[in-house]
């Protein structure tokens, strides 16, 4: 009985903090000097670091070559194929790499990064008027897309946008981030072609081998805010988790506390000015047959913040699904390399990666 009373208790304060629809910003706003304690059932976050020297100490920094190429070449023949390879060996070790040289002007980095921080820093009647719960919401603000699954929340607030393949109206997209996100969000999405290129030909198929499978599909740009934490040790940015997508492409700003999981230890994804992290996603992972790495990832809460940072999802449309079946690529297979996965589609995956957040990868049930 003690038992069911602490869980009703426990989802009565997390339906209050949802009800506001301020998301973690409203809370500090009222001057909070501890965390409620729905933000508080994580133990101490225990980083560890390699050792000086050690190749993972910063993930890899790869240098694309084509800023301002109209041809997504990487600069030519012999540099593209280095640069492929680099790619290869970062997506089979890490799962993480960042880039520079993409093809994104600075400019357009800093705006997007600004027109973040206006729209989390609205009025508060301006940002509740976009506060949902419904995914299938092109355009939505809210705290916690696990707000009522997970054992504590997090320190982070997002606005989620869905701008492709059928965008949002323009007047939809709040003003004080609209016109940003619409030009950030065309270049990356090209970017983003530009890298499915390049990761097909790492695992030594046609360049548009994954844009034909849809991969590049979607386009979802969560734009995020990690306000100022008065308990930063006893709370996490973001817990961790892998990306249930084919790729994501992140910018964030110079605060940090992004890490990845990398050969068992947390390793720092540090900020490089003008860079862009990517990471492998889930449904990678599954098409490459392990090839390419989906690790887990998460931000820290800090205690300076904002820290902010704009996730760019690749993945099929999940507005409007297909029936199309997703394994492992049968030109990566062979005797010595047999599927590892069964297929499914990419709405069956995500399902099944809702139903077990926190608990054993999604990637592991899908396992012949």
């Amino acid at each position: 009985m003690q038992q069911s009373s602490t869980h009703d208790e426990w989802e009565r304060e997390l339906k209050a903090f949802d009800d506001t629809k301020l998301g973690v910003k409203g809370l500090v706003d009222k001057g909070l000097s501890k965390i409620p304690r729905i933000f508080n059932k994580y133990e101490p976050i225990k980083t560890s670091l390699p050792p000086p020297g050690d190749e993972f100490f910063q993930v890899p920094v790869i240098d694309l070559g084509f800023e301002n190429s109209q041809k997504n070449d990487g600069g030519g023949g012999v540099e593209r194929k280095d640069i492929i390879d680099k790619i290869r060996e970062a997506c089979e070790k890490c799962g993480f790499f960042q880039i520079v040289n993409h093809g994104i002007p600075q400019e357009i980095l800093d705006e997007m990064k600004e027109g973040t921080r206006r729209f989390h820093e609205e009025p508060n009647d301006v940002k509740m008027g976009f506060y949902s719960r419904d995914r299938t919401k092109k355009v939505r603000f809210f705290s916690n897309y696990d707000l009522y699954k997970s054992k504590a929340a997090n320190w982070s607030d997002t606005l989620a946008l869905y701008m492709a393949p059928q965008p949002p109206k323009p007047e939809e997209l709040p003003s004080a981030c609209r016109e940003i996100t619409i030009l950030y969000s065309k270049y990356v999405h090209k970017l983003g072609l530009a890298l499915f290129e390049l990761l097909s030909e790492a695992l030594g198929l046609k360049p548009k081998h994954l844009e034909e499978m849809e991969c590049a599909q979607e386009l979802r740009v969560l734009s995020h805010y990690y306000p100022a934490c008065p308990e930063p040790d006893k709370t996490i940015g973001t817990k961790e988790h892998t990306d249930c997508v084919f790729l994501t492409v992140l910018l964030q700003d110079h605060i940090g506390g992004l890490q990845a999981l990398i050969q068992n230890r947390w390793i720092d994804v540090k900020p490089v000015e003008g860079a862009l992290v990517i990471n492998i996603g889930d449904l990678t992972q599954l098409i490459s047959n392990d090839k390419f790495k989906s690790v887990k990832h998460r931000v820290l809460a800090n205690n300076i913040g904002p820290r902010i940072s704009i996730a760019s999802f690749f993945t099929t449309d999940s507005i409007n699904p297909s029936n199309r079946l997703y394994g492992p690529i049968k030109e990566l297979l062979s005797e010595e390399n047999p599927p590892i996965y069964k297929d499914t589609t990419v709405k069956d995956f995500s399902i099944q990666f809702d139903s077990r957040l926190g608990m054993t990868s999604t990637l592991e049930y899908f396992k012949l």
